[in-house]
């Protein structure tokens, strides 16, 4: 075996994945976003995942790149586990597209002819006109194209040296499932089953492997593919790692249910469109295999779901949030949406303490001890408003952590505009927290003009946080701060003049400059809560100024 040429085969399957990947570079500058919003919107059902799942990894040519998408959506809760299962399931039937397009045209015309002027024009294109990125990528596109067939030219014509050398004989006392482990192992090496494909097709041209050696180490670089996705989910989210499951039993239990009848297959897709040509009965056996395997797991996607949530349990309670923790930045419409999800958590909880504080919460509130009386704080209240303030650390280090990744300026400015609406939020909270002690004595003091004051700002806030949550849950929110929180300022000096208006006839044991702060700053509070839905509803980065003669109502 002399005249085979392991660098030359080497050099053609680095070439090849070279190829594959700058495909995979171009395809997700070009349409990523397309296909991830179409991964988002249609994937509400199972077989709407399958078909989903199978198209965008034939276009993309990558069932890695698919999955790491799968995995985004699924932590950031587009997507539900169920679904993101279909979603998986169709990526193991259009990888299988890889087969059919190298057998369609690496096999049957001379690639050279034209994988040539595909890498000149590719590289010219993408090199030369760096500064357009849609024509950029398009030539990276192109280049991947030629690099992915002149690679599998060098690995053709190394096999076929080999075969001049070589016995078939020397492998036909080798038992099946030793051909299935190498097609596990060359897979789970190179982390690409497109490229073990390529090389079991080049071998199956040279004579080198037999139709059932082939078939058989193609069932196992279906297996082998599910490694580099294993690896991926240690460490990671519990989700990540159920999904990593499942892909896995997809295609171990698929491979032992079709190996026994390994045979029959084979000699169904020969007596087929593989008549008299054994590449394209492989490519065809590797396509029904794996729909096979589809169809027999459609059913029990359901059951499947409810097995792997019992698995991989999470018992980390270090971490508040609940969905950025999940999800890769890598993937920004993931992260955004993760993002939106964390900031409804953080304004329900700013919310409810907020009722808590004013003390009209439907809900009782405990009383409080003599130890919170003597601290000036209950410990309950501490602990939610530290809550809201872990939730703020943790949200605010994803943000810094997504400003490395590569977004665009609409993405950029949706997500200054969410974490101007966190910052508003807590802003709200601090302004409650800063007077709840006040409040406590108000409605503790003994005349009644801070009872009556007291009992006026807890019916204004049960208006204005009505109406905050009205605008929260409006489809569309208004391009301007409303009226209302423009003229919060207004309000309070109105409500200070009334309260100073009142105590000419009725005195108060509580400071009128403790009153008035106590106006201000509820205001405030409230103001800030109401402009951060603005801010979260509408992707606007700076606050806007609620009259031309004022300064910044929201600096705090």
């Amino acid at each position: 075996m002399t005249n085979f040429s392991f660098w030359e085969f080497l050099a053609g399957l680095g070439i090849f994945l070279l190829g594959m990947s700058q495909m995979e570079s171009g395809l997700k500058e070009l349409a990523g976003k397309s296909f991830r919003n179409l991964l988002r919107k249609f994937t509400s059902q199972t077989w709407k995942g399958i078909l989903t799942g199978i198209m965008i990894t034939a276009v993309l040519q990558s069932s890695s790149l698919v999955t790491l998408m799968v995995l985004a959506f699924l932590g950031a809760g587009l997507i539900n586990l169920k679904n993101s299962i279909g979603v998986i399931l169709g990526t193991n039937l259009g990888t299988t597209v890889t087969s059919w397009l190298v057998l369609t045209v690496g096999f049957k015309v001379s690639i050279a002819a034209f994988a040539f002027p595909l890498v000149a024009f590719g590289a010219l294109v993408s090199i030369l006109l760096k500064n357009r990125p849609s024509i950029k990528n398009t030539g990276v596109l192109i280049l991947g194209f030629g690099f992915l067939f002149y690679g599998l030219d060098l690995m053709k014509n190394s096999i076929s040296d080999l075969a001049t050398q070589f016995e078939l004989s020397s492998l036909s006392g080798l038992n099946i499932l030793v051909f299935l482990l190498i097609g596990v192992l060359l897979t789970a090496l190179i982390q690409s089953s497109s490229a073990t494909t390529v090389i079991l097709l080049s071998a199956l041209n040279s004579n080198i492997l037999g139709l059932e050696q082939a078939a058989a180490a193609t069932i196992g670089a279906n297996i082998g593919t599910t490694i580099t996705v294993i690896m991926g989910a240690i460490g990671g989210t519990p989700d990540k790692k159920r999904l990593a499951l499942v892909h896995f039993l997809f295609n171990l239990i698929t491979a032992s249910l079709i190996l026994p009848f390994l045979t029959p297959l084979i000699d169904w897709a020969s007596s087929g469109w593989g008549k008299n040509d054994p590449l394209t009965t492989l490519a065809l056996f590797n396509t029904s295999f794996n729909l096979i395997g589809v169809l027999l797991f459609l059913p029990l996607t359901g059951i499947l779901e409810k097995n792997v949530k019992k698995r991989f349990v999470s018992k980390d309670e270090k971490i508040s949030t609940v969905y950025i923790h999940k999800v890769d930045i890598n993937v920004p419409e993931a992260a955004i949406k993760a993002l939106e999800n964390e900031l409804a958590i953080v304004y329900e909880k700013t919310k409810v303490f907020i009722e808590n504080v004013l003390g009209i919460k439907k809900e009782k509130v405990n009383q409080y001890s003599l130890w919170d009386k003597f601290l000036g704080q209950p410990f309950e209240m501490i602990r939610n408003y530290n809550e809201i303030k872990i939730l703020e650390d943790e949200i605010t280090e994803y943000h810094i952590r997504l400003q490395g990744a590569k977004i665009s300026e609409i993405e950029a400015k949706k997500v200054t505009s969410l974490m101007l609406s966190l910052r508003l939020m807590i802003f709200a909270a601090k302004a409650f927290k800063d007077i709840y002690h006040n409040l406590q004595a108000m409605k503790e003091a003994e005349r009644g003009l801070p009872q009556r004051l007291l009992s006026d700002i807890q019916k204004i806030s049960k208006t204005y946080l009505k109406e905050i949550d009205r605008m929260k849950n409006q489809p569309d929110s208004p391009d301007d701060f409303p009226a209302w929180i423009k003229n919060m300022e207004l309000k309070s000096d109105k409500m200070i003049e009334e309260m100073f208006g009142e105590a000419k006839s009725h005195k108060t044991d509580i400071p009128f400059s403790t009153l008035t702060n106590v106006i201000k700053e509820f205001l405030r509070g409230l103001q800030n809560l109401g402009a951060s839905v603005i801010h979260w509803r509408h992707p606007i980065n700076e606050v806007l100024d609620y009259s031309n003669n004022s300064k910044n109502p929201y600096e705090n």
